[in-house]
């Protein structure tokens, strides 16, 4: 497993490392999409790579919000199912413990005493 992280990681690295060296040019970021273009504070200017890289940045945020969002459901049917579980198990452990078998045998039930043959009782 290890090696198969680094299989994908290392040329992932390597690339990203090429762009931000091929991308250091300035580009001139504008955030006011109305207003002109002024130096009002609303424009940077960054490296290419750095756009790239925030934009990625902010997409693998955005996505892992959404996923973890999607998966509220399964993660609250888990959770119900876990305590259920958890419940059938004290149930069962709780019969085994006072369940009327000893040692393989079940118990008899008990019997009502009889009369002796000839009708007296037995002492």
């Amino acid at each position: 497993m290890r090696i198969l992280k680094i299989l994908i990681v290392v040329p992932v690295a390597i690339v990203l490392i090429a762009f931000a060296v091929a991308n250091r040019q300035p580009m001139s970021l504008h955030l006011d999409p109305f207003g002109a273009a002024t130096a009002s504070g609303l424009q940077a200017e960054l490296p290419v790579y750095w756009v790239v890289f925030a934009a990625l940045a902010i997409g693998v945020i955005v996505g892992g919000v959404a996923m973890w969002f999607a998966g509220g459901q399964h993660r609250r049917a888990a959770r119900l199912h876990r305590r259920e579980a958890q419940r059938l198990r004290a149930e069962m452990e709780f019969a085994r413990t006072h369940a009327p078998v000893a040692a393989g045998r079940v118990a008899e039930p008990p019997r009502a005493a009889l009369a002796a043959p000839g009708g007296q009782r037995a002492a």
